[in-house]
């Protein structure tokens, strides 16, 4: 696949690393003021590792996850996904990669409320060009295994909160996913809600799915393998978390 300027899109080693952020740098402009929201950002993933990125207000992290899931671009630096470069695509390539490659769950759901919660699921795959009634089939296994099979002809807006981001993981899991992102999944959810989602997060973990997420809470980022931490656009500190060592392991099935 070309990168939009006649070179191939792929990334000259392939290795065991599900995503590489090399030296991304990324400047807003605000009310005519120049933000620099990445200053030469860099992480490394593992493919099935799950990654949480901890930080501040305004350090960066939500613009790293964006410029991962190609719904930014970066200025300078390099993002590779399994083998292949993200940075300097067209949106037309972009677009194709994520359908691939990227699984994204929002903090406010983004769910389309005109639309049944299998229609929900089943419309990322059905737009990959996969038949529509095996883009249902896979809905209702995803749906089933997320508890969510009693809720296929309802309305997202009938569903708690919880259900809602179950709902969420669900489409982002259609297309079978390379990588898992989430933006502060747990943030609109009561504490209940909050431990059911990463419970899930952690099923999908355990059966080998590779999840980035970005969270302000200690105890989110706790299920994580790792902890990358960001400071004023980069990322400062990269340890392995202890505590999500000494997790049970989840039940497979996801």
């Amino acid at each position: 696949m070309s990168d939009g300027r006649g070179h191939e899109a792929k990334a000259e080693e392939h290795t065991d690393d599900v995503l590489t952020v090399r030296g991304v740098r990324k400047t807003y402009e605000a009310e005519g003021v120049p933000v620099r929201a990445l200053r030469g950002a860099d992480l490394t993933m593992r493919r099935g590792e799950f990654v949480a990125v901890m930080g501040p207000s305004g350090c960066g992290k939500s613009t790293l996850l964006n410029l991962v899931a190609g719904l930014d671009s970066a200025d300078e630096g390099e993002i590779v996904i399994d083998g292949e470069v993200v940075t300097g695509r067209t949106e037309d390539d972009l677009a194709r990669m994520r359908r691939r490659h990227i699984g994204i769950v929002f903090q406010f759901f983004n769910l389309l409320e005109g639309m049944s919660v299998l229609e929900n699921v089943a419309l990322p795959a059905i737009v990959a060009g996969m038949k529509r009634k095996v883009a249902e089939t896979r809905a209702r296994d995803l749906l089933d295994l997320l508890g969510l099979s009693d809720k296929i002809k309802a309305a997202p807006g009938v569903l708690s909160g919880g259900q809602r981001q179950r709902l969420a993981i669900a489409r982002a899991l259609a297309n079978q996913p390379t990588l898992v992102l989430a933006d502060e999944p747990t943030g609109a959810l009561d504490s209940e809600g909050g431990h059911e989602v990463m419970e899930l997060f952690r099923r999908l973990h355990a059966g080998g799915q590779a999840i980035l997420l970005v969270t302000h809470d200690a105890e989110v980022a706790s299920a994580a393998d790792r902890i990358a931490h960001m400071r004023d656009g980069k990322v400062v500190a990269d340890a392995v978390d202890v505590t999500a060592q000494a997790q049970p392991p989840a039940p497979a099935g996801v």
